[in-house]
C-alpha cells in the first residue's frame, strides 16, 4: 500500500517505510494514498487480537507475519484477554483502555509498535540502530520506554515538560529501566517539546547520521492504527451485551488533546464500523473545540495547567489527518500547515468546516467541573474513573442535553484513576494530604478498587534519569546519546 504525506501526494512510500521514517520529509504525516475495503462484519466476530491483526494488516499491509506480530504485542501483559473492556455505568458505557502495563490508553499503540518498527527494519534491511524521539504530555512517555526496552537494534530518548506532568507519570518515566531508553525534562510545556522533537526530525533531514531517526507519537502511522481496534472491541461488547443490533450507530465521546485517540475512531468509521457522532472532549485548553465549532483553529492563547495533564496541549498533530481525509487537498493542508506555523492560526474553507460538523461535536471542562463529574459517577453509580474521562463524562452529557441524542454512547477512559489520585480524592470528598503514593494508599481504603500493580510498586524506585535541559538545547541532547 503506498502513503504519501498529507502535505505532498507526488512522494510515495510503502506503509513499512512509512512506520520506519515516523514522520514525512516535508513535515507531513503519513496517510495511505486511499484506505483499503474492509470486510467490518467478519473483524467484529474475533478476539480482540484477531481485530487487530485484520486491521493492521488491511492499513499496513507490507508488514508480514501479523499474527504473530500481535501474539508479541499483547498476550500476558493485559489484564484481561479483551484487552480493552466496555463496561456500563449509568445509562452509558466506559471503554477502559488502562488495563495495560502502565495504566493508560497508550500501551494499546504502544505494545504494538516495537513489533511493527522491527519488523520493518527487518523488511527494508535497514542496518543502522533506529533512535525513537517521543514527546510526551504525560502517558505515551512511560508506555513507549516500556515498549521499547531492550528491544534489539532501538534506542528510545523521551523529552516530558518539566513540572507539566503528575509525580505518579514522573515516577513511571524517571524510573525506567533498560540499557537503550534515556528520559528528559524540558523547560516549558509540551507543545515545547513536541514541537522540539519535529524541529529535530526537520534539522537532521538529509543528514548522515550514525542512527535512522522515527518517532513513537501518533504522528507515526504505526503508533496510530492499532487504536483503531478497540473502536471495534467496544461495537462487539455492545452487540454481545444486547445494547445495540448489528448496523445500529454508536457514539463515542473521546477525550483527546493530540487528536490521535479520537481519528482511530474516525478511521474505524471509514473501514465500515457503524459509528455515528465522535465527540471531542478537551479540557480547560479548549483549542480543539473552539475550531470544530468555528473552523478557526487558533493556539494563540495561554496554555493552562490542569487535573488532565495529558490534554494539555494546544497544537494537535492528528488534526492535519483529518484536514486531508475530509479535503483531500494536500496543498491546502500545507497552507493551514505554513499558516498555523507563521500565524498562529488558520480557518478552514467552509466546505471542510462542514464536513468536520458533520462527523464531530465538540465540547469542553474545566478542572472544577471534573471534580463535580468525578464525584458524581463515583457517588451515583459506584464508578471510579480520573480527569481525563471526567471530560469524557462533561462532553457526553453536552452532547445530549444539546442534540437529544439517544444513540448509544460509549465514552472512552484513557487512564486509570491512580495516576492522578489528588484530582480524584478531592473529588469524592477525601484527604489529600501527603505524596500521591500515600494519596493512591488512601484512594484505595476509601473505594476498594485495587491499585494496578504497575502503579503499586512504583515507591521507592531508584530514579535513574534526571536530566533537565532548556528547549534549544534538545537537538544537543538527542546527538550526545
Amino acid at each position: 500500500m503506498l502513503y504519501h504525506s498529507t502535505r505532498n501526494k507526488e512522494f510515495y512510500v510503502d506503509s513499512a517505510e512509512a512506520v520506519l521514517e515516523g514522520l514525512a520529509p516535508d513535515g507531513g504525516l503519513y496517510m495511505p494514498r486511499e484506505l483499503p475495503a474492509f470486510d467490518w462484519k467478519k473483524c467484529l466476530t474475533g478476539t480482540s487480537q484477531q481485530m487487530s491483526s485484520m486491521i493492521l494488516s488491511a492499513l499496513l499491509p507490507d508488514i508480514s507475519d501479523m499474527d504473530d506480530l500481535v501474539a508479541k504485542a499483547y498476550t500476558g501483559k493485559f489484564e484481561t484477554e479483551a484487552l480493552t473492556p466496555t463496561v456500563p455505568v449509568g445509562e452509558n458505557f466506559v471503554l477502559e483502555l488502562f488495563r495495560g502495563p502502565t495504566s493508560a490508553f497508550k500501551d494499546v499503540a504502544l505494545s504494538m509498535l516495537p513489533q511493527l518498527l522491527t519488523a520493518a527494519k527487518s523488511l527494508k534491511n535497514e542496518k543502522k540502530d533506529i533512535l525513537i524521539l517521543t514527546a510526551t504530555s504525560g502517558d505515551t512517555g512511560k508506555a513507549a520506554l516500556v515498549g521499547f526496552q531492550d528491544v534489539p537494534g532501538v534506542r528510545i530518548c523521551v523529552f516530558y515538560p518539566d513540572g507539566g506532568v503528575s509525580q505518579v507519570q514522573r515516577a513511571q518515566m524517571v524510573t525506567q529501566e533498560g540499557s537503550n531508553v534515556a528520559v528528559c525534562a524540558v523547560k516549558g510545556n509540551f507543545d515545547d517539546a513536541q514541537t522540539g522533537v519535529k524541529q529535530i526530525f526537520t534539522q537532521c533531514q538529509g543528514k548522515e547520521l550514525p542512527f535512522s531517526l522515527s518517532s513513537a507519537n501518533s504522528i507515526n502511522i504505526g503508533r496510530l492504527a492499532p487504536q483503531v481496534m478497540y473502536y471495534f472491541r467496544s461495537y462487539r461488547d455492545l452487540l454481545d451485551a444486547g445494547k445495540i443490533k448489528l448496523g445500529d450507530r454508536v457514539n463515542f465521546s473521546v477525550p483527546t488533546g493530540n487528536f490521535g485517540d479520537i481519528l482511530a475512531g474516525y478511521l474505524a468509521k471509514r473501514l465500515g464500523l457503524p459509528v455515528g457522532t465522535l465527540i471531542c472532549a478537551s479540557n480547560a485548553n479548549n483549542v480543539l473545540t473552539d475550531f470544530i465549532r468555528t473552523g478557526t483553529y487558533d493556539r494563540r492563547r495561554p496554555l493552562l495547567k490542569t487535573t488532565s495533564p495529558s490534554m494539555d496541549i494546544l497544537v494537535s498533530s492528528n488534526l492535519e489527518r483529518l484536514l486531508y481525509l475530509l479535503s483531500g487537498d494536500t496543498a491546502l493542508v500545507a497552507d493551514l500547515m505554513e499558516k498555523l506555523r507563521q500565524d498562529g492560526a488558520y480557518t478552514v474553507p467552509d466546505s471542510l468546516k462542514e464536513a468536520i460538523q458533520k462527523e464531530f461535536w465538540a465540547g469542553c471542562c474545566d478542572d472544577a467541573r471534573a471534580a463535580k463529574v468525578m464525584g458524581r459517577v463515583y457517588k451515583e453509580q459506584g464508578y471510579l474513573c480520573d480527569p481525563h474521562t471526567a471530560a469524557g463524562f462533561a462532553a457526553a452529557e453536552d452532547y445530549a442535553a444539546a442534540t437529544g441524542d439517544q444513540t448509544p454512547l460509549v465514552i472512552l477512559s484513557t487512564a486509570s484513576p491512580y495516576k492522578f489520585p489528588a484530582a480524584v480524592l478531592s473529588a469524592i470528598g477525601g484527604d489529600t494530604s501527603g505524596d500521591e503514593f500515600q494519596q493512591m494508599d488512601r484512594l484505595h481504603e476509601i473505594t476498594g478498587v485495587p491499585i494496578p500493580t504497575p502503579l503499586a510498586t512504583l515507591r521507592g524506585k531508584q530514579e535513574r534519569h534526571t536530566d533537565v535541559i532548556e528547549k534549544e538545547k534538545m537537538l544537543d541532547y538527542v546527538m550526545s546519546l
